[in-house]
């Protein structure tokens, strides 16, 4: 294996002028987030961790970005093994979040839901909205986080599970039922039609 050098950068220069970081916390709970599960490992040296901390980085190569704590083992396992698959969870699995989140221990986590394998080795949720096989491309520590990295190398999807929502410090899903109308052929949101004022 190859590999991926690590670059630190420090992100402190103006912690002097942050907000606190009880204001940091309320402010980004209004952030709506899919709930992810990152893994790394295979068999009974698999960890996992809850996330939201997760965005796509580019189409050429695909890939995508997760945060993890930097002192964490996962971040350990991920950076020697280079790679890590990632679980898009489902409305419903909220209990796997709770489990990944902490909720119970490391050792009894892949207990809870259903878990296969991907080619690599590397764990994978069945059920989930959409689960991501990836190889590490880059590394990054910023403060006291590593950003990883990571080209798609298999992906799947349901065509019928929703997404699981983190949003304002409780789960949420979509409601379809007042979802916004879809974009024109253009690519601008239709607006309705309104009759002038009299």
């Amino acid at each position: 294996m190859r590999q991926t050098p690590s670059l630190s950068v420090a992100i402190d220069a103006h912690a002097d002028l942050a907000v606190s970081k009880q204001e940091f916390a309320d402010t980004l709970s209004h952030l709506a987030a899919t709930v992810c599960v990152v893994s790394a490992g295979s068999g009974a040296d698999n960890l996992g961790r809850t996330v939201t901390a997760m965005f796509s980085l580019s189409a050429n190569p695909p890939s995508v970005v997760i945060s993890i704590k930097a002192d964490s083992p996962l971040a350990a396992l991920i950076a020697t093994e280079e790679g890590f698959s990632l679980a898009m969870l489902a409305q419903g699995q909220d209990l796997i979040a709770n489990a990944f989140a902490g909720k119970i221990e490391a050792s009894k986590r892949f207990l809870v839901g259903v878990w296969a394998d991907w080619p690599s080795r590397r764990p994978k949720l069945l059920g989930a909205a959409a689960t991501l096989d990836c190889v590490l491309g880059a590394a990054m520590q910023l403060g006291d986080h590593t950003l990883f990295v990571g080209t798609i190398v298999a992906s799947e999807t349901s065509a019928h599970a929703a997404p699981l929502i983190w949003s304002r410090r409780r789960y949420q899903s979509l409601d379809k039922a007042k979802s916004l109308p879809a974009p024109s052929a253009h690519g601008q949101q239709a607006l309705p039609s309104t009759k002038p004022a009299a």
